[in-house]
């Protein structure tokens, strides 16, 4: 079941930026090595009602559903250009702040899951997915699909972490320098906003 095929497939897909990479990378500029963590497990976690979706034969629904495909993916419009403005606006960006209240570290986990749950293409994504490495012999496909769906959110917890912490280690150099601060703002308030355009054309 976890080959070397699923394994290979699903660390480029995690690899390749997303919303979820850039929030982390921001995050982990921004606030630093702890707040990027739990930026990391709310994008994970953000993953679970597709992959839960996808399981349940939910996903189906939503393929076959243009009005809760079209609900679903302007929700997540609205969320990024949320985001694009208030990190546009947000001049304390890159002030060095770790998180330590247990109100800052849910505030994150928490617009990190957002930014997951409401992209539908990754219901979609999942259905085509993660089908293709269940074994037709397989005495419990349901099991299968379980397994796989955990191996794929470990990877990418993992990644996402470890993208957090390289955006950690850059951070010295980004809080002595205004000018890197103001254009790395800008360039994540303008990638986000990217996103979203990106996700208001995407067809299903």
């Amino acid at each position: 079941m976890f080959s070397t095929e699923f394994l290979l497939t699903s660390l480029v897909v995690v690899l390749i930026p997303g919303t979820g990479v850039i929030f982390t990378v921001s995050i982990g500029l921004m606030h630093g090595r702890q707040a990027s963590l739990y930026a990391s497990l709310g994008c994970t976690l953000g993953i679970v009602p597709h992959l839960l979706a996808t399981v349940l034969g939910l996903a189906a629904i939503m393929h076959t559903s243009a009005i809760a495909f079209q609900v679903l993916k302007y929700a997540g419009v609205a969320y990024l250009l949320y985001l694009a403005v208030v990190t546009w606006r947000d001049r304390s960006a890159f002030s060095v702040h770790e998180v330590k209240r247990k109100g800052d570290a849910v505030s994150l986990m928490s617009k990190a899951f957002l930014l997951n749950i409401l992209n539908p293409k990754l219901t979609i994504f999942f259905l085509a997915f993660l089908p293709q490495f269940v074994a037709t012999d397989a005495q419990s496909s349901l099991g299968q699909l379980f397994g796989l769906s955990a191996i794929f959110m470990a990877m990418t917890f993992v990644v996402f972490v470890i993208y957090g912490q390289l955006a950690h280690a850059f951070r010295a150099a980004v809080i002595e320098s205004p000018k890197i601060q103001s254009w790395l703002r800008r360039s994540f308030s303008a990638a986000f906003a990217g996103l979203g355009l990106q996700l208001a054309l995407t067809e299903r």
